[in-house]
């Protein structure tokens, strides 16, 4: 099977050796994915960091032929858990029709300490 890899350009891709996502057959798989602007800036409020990942998201299931609505897993990280309602609502805002399967898990620390959310998601494609 071809494995199409999705580059966001994130410093980090050639650093560590990762793509943004890789779609083989009907599967994409989007990394982990952290609150960065274009400009690497990262705004400090968790709904806006989570509504960023969830953008990036997208960005990189569309352009390997995949949506939000073809997602059926997320795994979202997050430092504080007194965010947990905040980032719970904003997931829900983005998923609440698509109801992928979901974890959320509380962690020590992300490579940049301006991070309060990282997500990962799995979707599934006819195309």
């Amino acid at each position: 099977m071809e494995r199409r890899r999705v580059s966001s350009g994130s410093p980090y891709e050639d650093v560590i050796g990762f793509s943004r996502a890789v779609r083989v057959g009907e599967r994409v798989l989007v990394s982990g994915t952290a609150p960065i602007w274009p400009d690497g800036n990262v705004d400090p409020d968790p709904a806006t960091q989570m509504r960023r990942c969830i953008e990036i998201i997208a960005t990189a299931l569309d352009e390997a032929g995949a949506s939000l609505n073809d997602v059926v897993r997320t795994r979202t990280f997050f430092i504080d858990p007194s965010d947990a309602e905040t980032i719970q609502r904003v997931h829900g805002e983005a998923f609440g029709e698509i109801r992928p399967a979901s974890t959320m898990v509380v962690v020590r620390a992300f490579l940049d300490p301006r991070w309060k959310v990282e997500v990962e998601a799995e979707a599934i494609t006819e195309n």
